[in-house]
């Protein structure tokens, strides 16, 4: 599907660990969900979204992510440096601050799905791959993929992350970022950074405690209806982010509540005529990371300027109302660290005051 794919940046998740011997306390219950030893150390073993195994005796030195997003998590764990190559690489200013300087050191082995005999023949341990869900890379039109014997044959692992290669999946609505904590979790025991992770994870609970801390209690009828407006998936026809999407658990954190969240599954294109019976207090105007604050500001316009001059959704009480927040689309919908500043910033829009 075209919007598991963000300009260079695609969804991105890595299996739960199922390490024995957790501790107590609320760290332990989270190493717990995650699958991991809260005491570190080697072997770790890690599943894919139908539950099969892959072992690690030890982190991996080689590892190639199938695109940014992945690059991006080992680079904030600070893996960094075991990184060979990447296909689907982050656009120049599209990661922040030094994680973008790091980011464009990485060799590129694909613009795009990275070709099947260089992956191969990359000489990587590891490779991380996003996307997709049920051990098939090949479909959605990701190009040939390795089998898992080739992968084995080459030497290479092939994990995935699954807190969005396996949305689609899930049998109940995404409410909470716990998997994409479990994600952060698990891709520190493989690689040995576990105590970064443990790091990155309070930090973002602590960001989503502060905005429950303020509009948690909002009852559901006074939480205003939020429509994410894919702009890139194309506007003839729109997609719309269901409830097994991450997008969902940001949007419903934030204190709104999703205008497709009777919709099952993770993505679904819908017609405008659905978005105008939901009539949607608010929209976010999802756009991709144009490498540079000025360029994604235009895009951000050329979305508004588009809602605003439709014949179909001119009309909607948002767009009448100015009600728009401009946050991109990979920390909405993309499983990462960023999640957590995205419901941060959302609270922020609809609930001006409440949330510091």
């Amino acid at each position: 599907m075209r919007s598991r794919m963000w300009g260079g940046t695609a969804a991105v998740v890595l299996g739960g660990l199922l390490v024995a011997g957790c501790g107590g306390g609320e760290d332990a219950a989270g190493a717990r969900k995650a699958g991991v030893s809260v005491s570190g150390g080697y072997p770790v073993t890690v599943t894919d979204c139908m539950g099969a195994k892959t072992t690690f005796s030890a982190a991996p030195k080689k590892i190639v992510t199938s695109n940014a997003s992945s690059l991006e998590l080992l680079l904030r764990l600070g893996a960094g440096d075991k990184v060979l190559g990447t296909g689907f690489p982050p656009g120049k200013g599209t990661l922040p601050g030094a994680l973008d300087t790091e980011a464009q050191k990485v060799e590129v082995l694909g613009r795009t799905v990275i070709p099947k005999e260089k992956l191969l023949g990359s000489g990587a341990d590891l490779y991380i791959d996003t996307f997709a869900s049920m051990g098939s890379m090949g479909g959605g039109g990701m190009g040939d993929a390795p089998t898992e014997e080739e992968f084995t044959a080459a030497g290479i692992k092939h994990t995935y992350l699954k807190s969005t290669a396996c949305a689609a999946a899930n049998k109940q609505p995404v409410t909470d970022l716990s998997a994409v904590e479990a994600d952060i979790t698990s891709l520190g025991a493989v690689t040995g950074t576990g105590a970064k992770a443990k790091e990155l994870v309070a930090g973002m609970r602590a960001k989503v405690d502060a905005v429950q801390k303020a509009v948690g209690g909002t009852g559901e009828s006074r939480r205003p209806t939020y429509f994410f407006f894919d702009y890139d998936a194309g506007t003839k026809q729109p997609t719309v982010v269901c409830n097994r999407q991450v997008a969902h658990a940001v949007i419903t954190l934030a204190g709104a509540r999703n205008a497709f969240a009777d919709c099952d599954g993770d993505y679904r294109q819908v017609g405008w005529e659905d978005v105008i019976a939901k009539n949607p207090d608010w929209i976010q105007l999802g756009v991709r990371n144009r490498g540079s604050e000025a360029a994604n500001e235009k895009a951000f316009d050329e979305a508004e300027k588009w809602l605003k001059s439709n014949s179909a959704t001119k009309g909607l009480k948002a767009v009448k109302e100015g009600h728009f927040v401009r946050i991109g689309s990979e920390q909405t919908t993309i499983a990462g660290v960023e999640n957590a500043g995205t419901v941060e910033k959302i609270a922020k829009a609809l609930y001006p005051g409440k949330v510091g």
